[in-house]
């Protein structure tokens, strides 16, 4: 049984969803804001996390960044918002949300997206303490990346990116099996959000970057010549 949190403010919302959740064999447990909701994970850790944009007083968005950059990095999040547009998921998922749903939304789908992050989380490897491909060197456990010898200031999908491929090497990935990968189920981007990632990518890796091969009408690879 796997415990997930809900942040969200509204009764209605929050009731419904935390029932299905139920029913379906999970422990679920919802806040309307962010107080008490931090104050319950600082003793009892989720699974998952649940995570509405629009709350009373600090707003999702900076609820992801402070999971982010802490102790919760690790906690896979799904954000539930009202807001649609591709800059609001890209932003979000940028931020490090494994996947991310508008309302309104069916139930089912909800728990389909629920256990396929849970799924994909249950059979992540134990963390390596260094990843060195050529010149860039990963410390996953701090989730730094080196290029050169010249920290990387990635994002957390540029992270998840150069992860996924390093960890496929010499192997020509789809950009469907990309976005499966690192942006999650059933993600509706379309391919130019991978390309993007991967042009930003390229820059800030510097020379390094030339290691990231495009595969013309298929996707990318990194070859290391290994």
């Amino acid at each position: 049984m796997s415990k997930i949190y809900l942040v969200e403010d509204d009764e209605s919302i929050r009731e419904l969803v935390l029932y299905a959740l139920q029913n379906s064999g999970h422990e679920a447990i919802g806040f309307e804001d962010a107080e008490p909701f931090f104050k319950v994970i600082k003793q009892n850790l989720p699974d998952l996390i649940l995570l509405d944009i629009m709350l009373p007083t600090k707003d999702g968005i900076h609820i992801l960044k402070e999971l982010k950059n802490s102790c919760y990095c690790d906690i896979p999040v799904i954000m539930l918002t009202a807001k649609g547009s591709e800059f609001d998921k890209v932003k979000a998922l940028d931020l490090g949300a494994d996947d991310y749903m508008v309302k309104p939304f069916g139930v089912m789908e909800m728990l389909s997206r629920v256990n396929a992050v849970l799924r994909r989380m249950g059979v992540k490897k134990e963390i390596q303490e260094v990843i060195k491909t050529r010149d860039i060197t990963i410390y996953p456990k701090k989730r730094v990346v080196f290029s050169n010898n010249q920290e990387c200031n990635l994002t957390y999908k540029e992270y998840e990116l150069l992860i996924y491929l390093i960890k496929n090497s010499n192997i020509v990935m789809t950009r469907e099996k990309i976005m499966d990968a690192v942006w999650g189920f059933d993600y509706e981007g379309e391919s130019r959000t991978v390309d993007m990632h991967i042009k930003t990518l390229r820059q800030k890796l510097g020379t390094e970057g030339s290691l990231i091969k495009t595969v013309r009408n298929v996707g990318y690879t990194i070859m290391t010549g290994e």
